[in-house]
């Protein structure tokens, strides 16, 4: 079963991502609502697909995107960028870090399935 980290200060946002994400079938959900505790269950889980917000109390999203790069085991590890800032140097310097996609709340359920089933099927083939 694919496995999805939803990281995501906010319970309502990142309950809403899973709510959005929940027709494509067979997909599991953990949740993370810090950076930090984002960086440790990466450290110790596989995962699939990384949802995350860029600002976090603690450890921001540009932070947690570096350190899955910098890892081995996780470089392959698609990443979605969910974010109140729609700033073009926000999004330059999201993707820089290597983000796979950069989406602007508020967004739409299907846009985000669409991203998140576009990202699980290029990681199967």
């Amino acid at each position: 079963m694919p496995e999805v980290l939803v990281v995501d200060d906010s319970k309502v946002m990142r309950d809403m991502v899973v709510a959005c994400l929940r027709p494509y079938p067979g997909l599991g959900f953990t949740h993370a609502s810090s950076g930090l505790e984002a960086i440790e269950r990466l450290s110790l889980n596989p995962y699939d697909l990384l949802v995350l917000d860029l600002n976090m109390p603690d450890i921001g999203g540009i932070e947690v995107v570096e350190f899955v790069r910098g890892q081995d085991r996780l470089r392959q590890l698609p990443i979605i960028i969910v974010t109140t800032r729609g700033d073009e140097a926000s999004r330059a310097r999201a993707l820089s870090a290597g983000a796979d996609r950069f989406m602007t709340k508020p967004f739409t359920p299907d846009a985000i399935l669409s991203e998140a089933k576009r990202l699980l099927e290029e990681k199967r083939a």
